[in-house]
């Protein structure tokens, strides 16, 4: 066997392995199946990357964002090692080349998605190649159980069946008891399979929660007394500019980076911060996969997470330089009420799916017993627009309808085309002058789409717009790359047209064979989460490292001591030790009534001065007299 600490100073450079991570490498080399829980920054790459190098073939690594694979892909090349990913936007001749060098070249590391893994091309080219490990990156995605389930993630054991004598490496930071057995199930990992857990813990990291009304305020107030660079988390793209926009009003460096920025545009930002050039990057969750920056000494959420999974991950992106650093959690009572509502929205009702059902099968023109297996060209505004139903609760009623396996989504209902106007106001309103055609769609556009076009790339509709225009799809597609010909938009079409598969025949809704037993567990599940997320803001009093680690099921008894609950409990023991003396050196001078004493201070205060006087009392320093004033015991 190759010694791993080898291979991780010929590529890397280091001399020694984090705790756990060489135990993790070895059982993967003694072809084991591997589950392996680290905490985020607890290098997890490591642990399926040094393996790879030291086992014959091509190691095979399943990851769910296209940012992630190719950061990973960059890192590997620069240590002169080769990889190659596969996602969606390559030519059919791209992907062609890249499996071929996988084949026949020295391609080491393939980064794939899930979905790719189900496709003809790939499991065909999949038998002539020499595979020597499959990695599943964030492998929570695998779990219905999990904060981000993703439905094709339980394709792999499929894919699995192919490549037998392959091991499997999972990897993920964050995961529940539940989840744990879940992955290891679905993955169908043999009976001698290995697990590693490393501890939620954080020594250097200071977890704290704030009710706030004004939380701009309050930001701008941490910030002042937190200096080094900092991620702000929000839940929506547009108060990624406004928080932004807030912050370098108020002197401070900052940008914004979601998912509707262009590739370019994010890769920039990115960048910037990374390189210091920028302090505080203020984000959605699109914001900080397979992102390397050690030195970020804060991360704030301006906004409740939906999960403490997703916030234990995104808080954990501080301090991974193991130097003091913190995270914050603001919220508000408007907060709590939007993710409360959103357990209802979420999980819509058997009802609503069977009414959903029903329409679908309306709008597709398919009667009852046909359709099995037919694809229908579908546009959701089209059809929730048809039946007058509520986009959301729409949205969801289908992805709950493809979870049961009535239906399935093409790859392009997820990834619908994009536009965003990349050049001025001025220069546009000159080209518009200019050319009136265009000015006829440009103002079609703004109308539809409004201003935020200007600052980002919003999901757009072809068919919309050509019914604004009373025009055909096909001429607004070619008006829409002349507009980019000219560079006033950055126009990017969907690769295919969305699509339906119906993998059922057409049945009664009335009687559709809904797994209500499975949806009542899924929402279960997700109210649970949600109130966990509620209960750790709301604890005034727990340790707040305490409250994460005991969602992890690790329990502890110990206190971290520099959570914002732990440092304000010290602070109220300080202060009670202040207020204890105080009293002492009055009653020094002479007995003094009770309410006389409390009046001493002032009303607001009245609260700790009686819990004071307990205090005293219980450890027998002062005692009554027999007129009931207060005295010191003399001993």
């Amino acid at each position: 066997m190759v010694d791993p600490l080898k291979i991780l100073y010929q590529y890397w450079g280091y001399t020694a392995f984090r705790p756990m991570q060489e135990d993790i490498i070895r059982a993967v080399m003694d072809k084991k199946d591997t589950l392996a829980l680290l905490p985020t920054g607890g290098g997890k790459s490591i642990c399926f990357q040094v393996p790879a190098l030291g086992i014959d073939g091509v190691c095979i690594v399943v990851s769910p964002l296209i940012a992630l694979m190719k950061d990973q892909v960059f890192q590997l090349n620069q240590r002169g090692i080769k990889a190659k990913a596969i996602y969606s936007g390559l030519s059919n001749q791209e992907i062609d080349i890249i499996l071929d060098n996988a084949i026949y070249g020295d391609t080491k590391f393939l980064y794939v998605s899930p979905e790719r893994l189900k496709t003809e091309l790939f499991i065909a080219r999949t038998t002539r190649m020499q595979i020597g490990l499959l990695a599943i990156d964030e492998a929570h995605c695998i779990s219905q159980w999990g904060y981000d389930f993703r439905p094709p993630y339980l394709e792999i054991a499929q894919f699995r069946k192919i490549i037998p004598q392959v091991p499997c490496i999972a990897l993920t930071a964050t995961a529940t008891k539940e989840v744990k057995v879940d992955i290891r199930e679905k993955l169908h990992f043999s009976e001698r399979a290995a697990f590693f857990q490393k501890s939620f813990a954080r020594a250097n990291l200071s977890y704290s929660a704030f009710y706030e009304e004004n939380k701009e305020a309050r930001l701008l107030q941490i910030l002042k007394r937190v200096p080094g660079t900092a991620v702000v988390y929000v839940r929506s793209r547009k108060r990624t500019k406004a928080i932004a926009d807030f912050l370098v009003r108020n002197r401070i460096s900052a940008s914004f980076y979601h998912a509707g920025l262009s590739n370019e545009q994010r890769a920039v930002r990115q960048d910037e911060w990374i390189q210091d050039k920028i302090r505080v990057i203020v984000a959605t969750n699109a914001f900080g996969m397979g992102i390397d920056k050690p030195d970020v000494r804060l991360v704030v959420h301006v906004d409740l997470p939906d999960n403490l999974e997703a916030y234990y991950q995104e808080a954990g992106r501080a301090g991974r330089d193991e130097k003091k650093a913190y995270a914050v959690l603001l919220y508000n009572k408007a907060d709590i009420d939007q993710l409360k509502n959103n357990i209802e929205v979420a999980h819509p009702s058997a009802q609503t799916l069977k009414k959903t059902y029903q329409a679908l099968a309306n709008y597709l023109q398919i009667a009852v017993g046909s359709g099995f297996m037919e694809s229908y060209n579908f546009d959701i505004d089209d059809f929730v627009k048809t039946f007058k139903l509520p986009y959301l609760t729409t949205y969801h009623a289908l992805k709950k309808l493809e979870e049961q396996g009535f239906i399935q989504f093409n790859e392009a209902f997820y990834s619908p085309s994009r536009l965003g106007i990349i050049t001025g106001h001025e220069p546009l309103y000159q080209y518009q002058v200019a050319n009136k055609r265009a000015d006829v769609l440009i103002k079609i556009l703004l109308r539809i789409y409004g201003g935020e076009l200007f600052n980002h790339y919003l999901n757009i509709n072809e068919k919309k717009i050509a019914q604004a225009l009373n025009q055909t799809t096909e001429a607004v597609i070619k008006q829409l790359l002349a507009l980019q010909q000219a560079g006033i938009v950055n126009y990017e079409p969907t690769k295919d047209t969305p699509q339906i598969v119906m993998l059922t025949e057409r049945l009664l809704a009335s009687k559709l064979p809904l797994n209500n037993r499975l949806l009542a567990e899924r929402k279960k599940a997700y109210n649970d989460k949600v109130h966990a997320v509620i209960n750790y803001a709301e604890d005034t009093e727990t340790c707040q490292t305490a409250l994460l680690l005991r969602y992890f099921n690790e329990f502890t008894k110990e206190e971290c001591g520099i959570c914002g609950n732990c440092t304000q409990k010290k602070r109220n023991s300080n202060q009670q030790g202040d207020l204890q003396k105080q009293i002492l050196n009055k009653l020094a001078k002479e007995p003094i009534k009770p309410e006389a004493l409390l009046a001493m201070w002032s009303v607001s205060r009245k609260e700790e001065v009686v819990k004071a006087i307990d205090m005293l009392l219980q450890n027998k320093e002062i005692t009554y007299t027999a007129s009931g004033a207060l005295m010191l015991l003399t001993t």
